[in-house]
């Protein structure tokens, strides 16, 4: 089994995917019988008012014996919302500097760039 400094277990193998505020890892780490299981950690930052910050997690741990269900049960649910409500993000609506009008009047040109005026911002 691999240990890091600290005694904690080092990651075999390690994604990262930065959605915004949120941040999710993905590891592979060894268990004490020497098989591999995923972890798959969010991590929120939160800003203080003072300007501080600090970070929640939290952490789900995976084992091959549940991969194939998890997976089954992940693709259904993710089809179920997409086919639901479709794929625009709606939570940016809630946002406070949201403003319909202005993200409708958007055109994009054939590259997919918007034209945008600076004075708009």
């Amino acid at each position: 089994m691999h240990k890091g400094s600290e005694g904690n277990q080092e990651e075999i193998f390690s994604k990262v995917l930065r959605a915004g505020r949120r941040t999710y890892f993905f590891d592979v780490r060894e268990t004490k019988a020497s098989d591999y299981y995923l972890t798959i950690t969010e991590s929120k930052k939160f800003t203080e008012e003072d300007g501080s910050y600090h970070y929640k997690k939290h952490k789900i741990y995976l084992y091959k014996e549940d991969f194939q269900n998890f997976k089954d049960i992940l693709e259904e649910m993710t089809q179920f919302i997409v086919n639901e409500r479709g794929e625009e993000v709606i939570s940016e609506r809630h946002q406070k500097n949201f403003n319909k009008t202005d993200s409708a009047a958007l055109s994009t040109d054939a590259n997919g760039y918007a034209d945008i005026d600076f004075d708009d911002i």
